[in-house]
């Protein structure tokens, strides 16, 4: 991905659904330059996949305690290497004896924010970001039982969807939501029940996330 066009396309709410924080917070992080707005850095801003994955990561920092400071700090020596997104290109681990980021290379890593140089034999790999992000994104952290929802970043811009399917998510849970709204999806859309009861969940978890960042 380091050398990679963008895909999808994104606006900044749409981004805080599935990196689990507000769109206010996706774009301090952007003028702050955690991530990117590949498409446009003008307001509004556009974001791509990519972006998203990155916003993503520094979620995942931040929620492991690591400071602001570091996590810039990071991605600015990193970059050069490892291309626009580096927190997803990148080996990184968190080490176990420490409050920081590192480098994961051979049996050890070393760090990339506070102290460079220093290696750890102890550590945490960050786990996949892309892979949670297709599958729905921070809200289906640690949730293995909604199974329908799908990001792709070639189908409808990237948005959330019915699984192979050209069904927006958020379109399901909010017609699933009205009444005779399951009959009105399996005529109109195809869409089960199993579908629509995994798009209500994962798009109340989104709403949730965002609305305990904002």
């Amino acid at each position: 991905m380091a050398t990679a066009e963008p895909r999808g396309w994104y606006l900044a709410r749409e981004v805080g659904l599935l990196a689990g924080v507000s769109g206010d917070t996706i774009g301090q992080w952007a003028r702050y330059r955690y991530i990117r707005s590949s498409w446009s850095s003008k307001i509004p801003r556009v974001y791509s996949f990519q972006d998203v994955a990155e916003a993503i990561a520094v979620h995942e920092l931040i929620d492991r305690r690591i400071r602001h400071a570091d996590i810039k700090r990071a991605i600015e020596r990193l970059r050069d290497q490892y291309g626009d997104w580096p927190l997803q290109t990148a080996p990184l681990a968190i080490p176990d004896t420490a409050t920081g980021i590192a480098l994961k290379t051979g049996a050890g890593a070393y760090d990339v924010a506070r102290r460079p140089g220093q290696t750890y034999l102890s550590f945490v790999e960050l786990k996949d970001i892309s892979d949670l992000l297709r599958r729905g994104g921070w809200a289906l952290r640690g949730v293995d039982n909604i199974t329908r929802i799908e990001v792709d970043p070639d189908r409808l811009s990237g948005q959330p969807t019915i699984r192979d399917r050209r069904v927006p998510a958020e379109k399901v849970a909010r017609i699933a939501a009205l009444p005779g709204g399951l009959r009105l999806l399996a005529s109109e859309y195809g869409v089960t029940k199993r579908e629509a009861d995994d798009a209500v969940r994962w798009y109340a978890r989104a709403q949730q996330f965002g609305q305990v960042a904002a």
